[in-house]
């Protein structure tokens, strides 16, 4: 029994070495989890406290979660592509991806409120889901992908 502990041990090592895709994603919505917290501390600050208008308080929050998600996924989700790095350009990269993930958001949650009639909290949580896939998908395959998205001036963190 302590061989085979022993052996899935290794193996959930070797495959956080490589990275692996899965564990990537686990890592990934981990730190959503956290950005999802900051972003409502933040908003729920600048609306209610520094009586900012909605909208304010909302890009606030956004920005503020977004850019405590790269840091984060930077060191440590991509932190093999990245090097542990913090870029100008990978910052860029991945604020565009977070966008088209709230635009995906947005867009799922009113097609299926408006048009297929899907209680909004369920459309939510759908929701959710998209953006993690959009947000995801862009980060692993562009964002931070191994040193091939960007040009070697944004890489280095010109």
């Amino acid at each position: 029994m302590i061989s085979s502990f022993r052996a899935l041990v290794g193996q959930l090592d070797g495959a956080w070495q490589r990275r692996a895709v899965a564990l990537k994603a686990v890592s990934f919505a981990t730190v959503g989890v956290v950005n999802s917290a900051v972003d409502f501390c933040v908003f729920s600050f600048a609306y209610y406290v520094l009586a900012l208008p909605i909208i304010a308080s909302n890009a606030m929050a956004w920005l503020v979660a977004m850019t405590g998600s790269y840091i984060m996924n930077s060191t440590f989700t991509f932190a093999a592509e990245s090097g542990g790095r913090l870029a100008f350009g990978r910052y860029v990269g991945f604020a565009f991806s977070q966008v088209a993930g709230f635009v995906a958001n947005t867009c799922t949650v009113w097609c299926l409120v408006e048009l297929l009639l899907v209680p909004a909290w369920a459309a939510k949580v759908a929701a959710i889901g998209v953006s993690f896939a959009v947000n995801f998908s862009l980060s692993h395959f562009f964002v931070f992908r191994a040193g091939k998205s960007l040009p070697s001036s944004f890489r280095d963190g010109a």
